[in-house]
């Protein structure tokens, strides 16, 4: 699969999981190409937590849960009634989670690249996930970003140390297949805007 091919076929898995775990030499290779992603200061600021322990995504799960209904209690109700069947993860399903985190003493005081736009660190994480994400996809492998928690639940759920921050926690698992459109497009929550839309030249043009 070439990386374009990659790009157009991942999704944000919630559904499609088959319920079989990930094999530990394809995640390694998953683990293999979300470490070489590129790095500010060539920091490498990421860690990868595996979870798989039926109790903690139980844990995690059910947290999500409570999550989902505190959102949809504040929409309105044309946009809960759009909501409402829409999946928001795949936690018990894919049996595998992997919370990305993030250090910024990683790499030392003066970490460079970093001095004038300290979010560098975190985009650096979030192009290792994206780099995971991709290579999943060339795997047959999906992979869901869980957004629905309280950082601090999911720190002490997985024990990061002082300092460490959540940046995802990835559901990652074998999948039936990908869908054609993404789902908040089928569900009706949101379309994407097209590039010509998205793309300025020389100054941003409202």
């Amino acid at each position: 699969m070439s990386v374009y091919e990659a790009i157009r076929t991942r999704r944000d898995v919630r559904a499609e999981f088959t319920g079989e775990p990930v094999d530990d030499a394809t995640l390694w290779r998953m683990l293999e190409a979300a470490h070489r992603a590129p790095s500010v200061g060539n920091s490498q600021p990421w860690d990868f937590v595996v979870v798989r322990d039926p109790s903690t995504l139980r844990k995690f799960a059910d947290h999500v849960a409570d999550k989902r209904v505190e959102f949809r209690a504040g929409l309105p109700p044309e946009r809960a009634a759009t909501f409402e069947p829409i999946k928001i993860e795949g936690i018990l399903e894919s049996g595998t989670g992997i919370v990305v985190s993030y250090d910024h003493g990683r790499g030392g005081p003066q970490v460079l690249g970093r001095a004038t736009v300290p979010e560098t660190g975190v985009y650096s994480a979030v192009l290792a996930i994206q780099n995971l994400w991709l290579a999943a996809t060339a795997e047959g492998i999906g992979v869901g970003w869980v957004s629905f928690y309280d950082p601090e639940f999911l720190t002490d759920l997985v024990g990061l140390p002082e300092g460490i921050r959540p940046i995802a926690w990835l559901c990652v698992g074998p999948v039936h297949e990908f869908q054609q459109t993404p789902d908040l497009e089928r569900f009706g929550w949101r379309t994407r805007r097209p590039l010509h839309d998205a793309v300025h030249h020389e100054t941003y043009r409202v």
